[in-house]
């Protein structure tokens, strides 16, 4: 039996670990519980069979406003070529599963303030940001659903303990392991940076600037924004930028345009710390302050996605004309 406390951002997550417990062994044999059936050799898709139709069971109960609604767990079952797969499911709020955990940490790379991970390291962007990015431009880029599609939830925790541990195989395990894995990875750090990438202090400034109706004021606005970003900050994501707009140029191949990054990438660089969130929220509800900030903070990455090239250089050179115009 398998339990699954299912998000509205983890159902990808849910499937592959239920994939993973239905694959079967094309060359084994399996014996039946009656004496008079003989040995039978299990189809070699039925695994995938299984899955798809878990898959699909999943999908109808998130879309059942009655079983988003409650808060008890949902018990089910689902067989198939003498497999059965039994579970129990209830689901959270995409709030609480992408809720921003303030943390004291300083080793290791996840949960630690992204300056203290570059001071240490003498670089401008973390070294697992660089490896991640290297690794899916490799061998990603074409993958379909690339950044949307979960890896397996195992493999992320090893990859990131390694990380966390500098482990010297690292590179090694970043070429064997499933590239949706490490885009998971990759997805994953920027979840756990104590505040987002683009920092709380900032955060009422870009949505503010995000609604600004008047193109040359809004432009204005939002590179101000970044040239207010602390460096280690600004060229992370100016890296991250230029690699997203990358793996849009493949939209045809891998379905990722950049509507659909900026959806995915959006909360997590964006969504405050959790001592942020609360503050000035008590008029509107939880449900309508998570969909109207979910929905500006992808509008806020979607406007630099679609910007042309931001150059470091540039924004500084902007920054220093400013600070000495009198």
């Amino acid at each position: 039996m398998t339990e699954i406390l299912v998000s509205d951002v983890n159902l990808n997550s849910v499937c592959e670990r239920l994939e993973q417990h239905c694959c079967v062994d094309p060359n084994q044999h399996y014996e039946s519980s009656s004496p008079q059936t003989p040995l039978l050799k299990r189809q070699t898709n039925t695994g995938a069979k299984l899955w798809g139709r878990v898959r699909s069971k999943l999908l109808r109960q998130k879309l059942d406003p009655q079983t988003v609604q409650s808060k008890n767990w949902h018990m089910d079952v689902i067989e198939m070529n003498g497999i059965k797969v039994e579970f129990s499911m209830k689901f959270t709020s995409r709030d609480l599963s992408l809720k921003r955990t303030p943390s004291k940490k300083q080793s290791g790379v996840f949960g630690v303030k992204i300056n203290v991970v570059t001071k240490r390291e003498r670089s401008k962007v973390p070294y697992i940001v660089r490896q991640c990015i290297e690794e899916v431009e490799k061998r990603g880029i074409d993958e379909v659903g690339i950044y949307r599609i979960s890896g397996v939830a195992t493999d992320i925790q090893a990859l990131k303990s390694a990380f966390d541990t500098n482990t010297k195989d690292i590179l090694v395990m970043l070429s064997d392991m499933d590239i949706n894995a490490i885009a998971g990875t990759l997805k994953l750090y920027f979840r756990e940076l104590p505040e987002p990438l683009l920092t709380d202090r900032l955060y009422p400034a870009f949505m503010e600037g995000i609604a600004l109706s008047d193109p040359a004021a809004k432009e204005n606005c939002m590179m101000h924004l970044l040239r207010s970003l602390p460096d280690p900050n600004l060229m992370t994501f100016l890296t991250l930028l230029e690699h997203l707009k990358r793996v849009a140029e493949k939209e045809p191949i891998n379905k990722m345009s950049l509507h659909n990054l900026a959806t995915v990438f959006g909360p997590t660089l964006l969504r405050p710390s959790e001592s942020e969130s609360t503050k000035g929220q008590h008029i509107m509800t939880a449900s309508d302050i998570w969909s109207h900030d979910v929905m500006a903070q992808v509008q806020v990455l979607l406007y630099y996605l679609q910007h042309n090239p931001i150059s470091f250089a540039e924004l500084k050179r902007n920054t220093l004309y400013f600070s000495t115009d009198v």
